[in-house]
């Protein structure tokens, strides 16, 4: 039997934050009945665990599909493991289909050691600049399989109305939206969309953080930053940035726990 949990990530209070569902398995299961549960969670992402020699192999769902990177569900797995299997050591390793993926833990924070690739300019298409309302960004480019839009201030990024189901049309993961804060209770702002995957919009989005770190770090000229998503939900987060990787910095919160009846097989 499975067991399942339900985790607010990049926050330090429930019903905030990016929710996870986490379900720790005793050996792989089919990938089939992994979509499925990720279906009935009906959440951004579900994660599967299960033990692989001195790790821990890591797979993360949509409703939709399986994706490659996801920084919310890696943060609630990295807490259930400490906090609810009691793992004695301070730091975990997951085998992902993005490489071996690094937790660590400082207190009631962790630390996620993600890739950090460095985005490349190109000017946003017409589609997406439309399906943003219309907005003129001040830089955009990709960044593996992401769009990256800048824009002049953080009211700007606030005030978005996107046309999802124009996005969900684009050649993209998703689209992150971001300017800097003017206000200095965070140095950035952002938000991202990715109706492709079924997800409209991300309540807080740690892989997206990873792609746009190397851009922010040299824009503002410092390699830490406090960054917040601006979702409906919200949540914040710390880049640390280290060469090609980044590690993201947050806390998170179990919801409910339970077990699943209908198991894998």
């Amino acid at each position: 039997m499975s067991r399942l949990f339900g985790v607010d990530a990049f926050t330090d209070r429930p019903f905030a934050g990016n929710p996870a569902a986490v379900c720790v398995l005793p050996s792989p299961a089919d990938p089939a009945w992994m979509r499925a549960l990720a279906r009935e969670m009906n959440l951004s992402e579900t994660a599967f665990l299960w033990p692989e020699g001195s790790a821990w192999r890591l797979r993360w769902f949509t409703p939709k599909t399986e994706v490659d990177l996801c920084g919310h569900a890696t943060l609630a797995s990295a807490h259930v493991l400490w906090r609810h299997l009691e793992h004695p050591e301070p730091r975990l390793a997951f085998e992902t289909r993005s490489g071996r993926l690094y937790a660590t833990r400082e207190g009631a924070r962790i630390g996620l050691d993600f890739p950090a690739p460095e985005p490349e300019a190109a000017a946003a298409p017409e589609e997406l600049a439309a399906a943003l309302g219309g907005v003129r960004p001040v830089w955009s480019g990709r960044s593996e399989d992401d769009w990256i839009v800048v824009l002049e201030n953080a009211a700007a990024v606030r005030a978005l109305e996107p046309d999802f189901a124009r996005l969900a049309k684009l050649p993209a993961r998703g689209v992150v939206v971001s300017a800097r804060d003017e206000s200095g209770a965070h140095d950035i702002v952002s938000r991202f969309f990715a109706p492709a995957l079924g997800v409209n919009e991300d309540p807080v989005t740690g892989s997206a953080h990873a792609r746009m770190a190397r851009y922010w770090a040299a824009a503002l000229g410092k390699d830490r930053l406090r960054a917040y998503q601006a979702s409906a939900r919200g949540g914040a987060l710390e880049l640390r940035l280290r060469g090609d990787r980044v590690e993201l910095w947050g806390t998170a919160v179990t919801v409910w726990s339970g077990r699943v009846e209908a198991g894998p097989g």
